[in-house]
């Protein structure tokens, strides 16, 4: 699969329709467990979500007329299988602060890692505490909030050259049986000296 067919970028201008389709939080929510655990039905996916299958069947079908997912093999005839049509959805900051609707969906997908982030914490905590993992995975495992001092070029510069490394290591792993999915959550978020803020909050009164 080439990187076009595994990635879904999302234009405000030209996919109004489908941005607000996936601004919904049980249609992220949905969206990443097919990405992450593979085809499911919509029975199988409201077990793991903790709404009922109608419900999970409605915003599944929104999905797919946005071409977010298809159908995939049926294990039998009983009920349709969904999967997802791409690995990741990607945008452009930029464009999508040009528009209310592109700032609520960036919102709410941020918002949504965020909560992604906490349930793959305690998942993991399980997971260890279980030995399903073996100890080669004690040391690497973990969270860091750095706070260094960047240039708005050398944070893009810092994305860029995440994104690179992390491909070339997903295709080297691609085939060892050792490899597991890792949940991996990147944020650059510059933010103002308490000064500014004071400074700001004052020209405003």
């Amino acid at each position: 699969m080439d990187s076009d067919e595994r990635k879904r970028a999302l234009d405000p201008e030209h996919d109004t329709d489908a941005l607000k389709a996936l601004t919904h939080p049980l249609r992220i929510q949905l969206l990443g467990l097919l990405r992450q655990d593979g085809p499911a039905t919509a029975s199988e996916l409201a077990a793991r979500t903790g709404e009922s299958s109608a419900s999970t069947s409605y915003h599944l079908r929104v999905l797919a007329k946005y071409a977010f997912i298809a159908e995939a093999e049926h294990r039998d005839g009983r009920e349709r299988r969904w999967r997802a049509r791409h690995t990741v959805t990607s945008w452009s900051n930029e464009a999508m602060e040009s528009s209310e609707a592109g700032r609520a969906f960036v919102s709410l997908a941020r918002r949504r890692q965020l909560a992604h982030l906490e349930m793959s914490l305690a998942r993991h905590e399980a997971d260890m505490a279980a030995g399903r993992f073996g100890q080669e995975w004690v040391e690497p495992s973990g969270i860091s909030d750095l706070m260094p001092r960047l240039t708005a070029e050398s944070l893009t510069e810092l994305w860029d050259t995440i994104t690179g490394k992390l491909e070339e290591l997903t295709a080297r792993d691609a085939q060892d049986p050792r490899a597991e999915h890792v949940m991996l959550l990147t944020a650059g978020l510059p933010l103002a000296p308490h000064d500014r803020e004071d400074a700001d909050r004052g020209s405003a009164s």
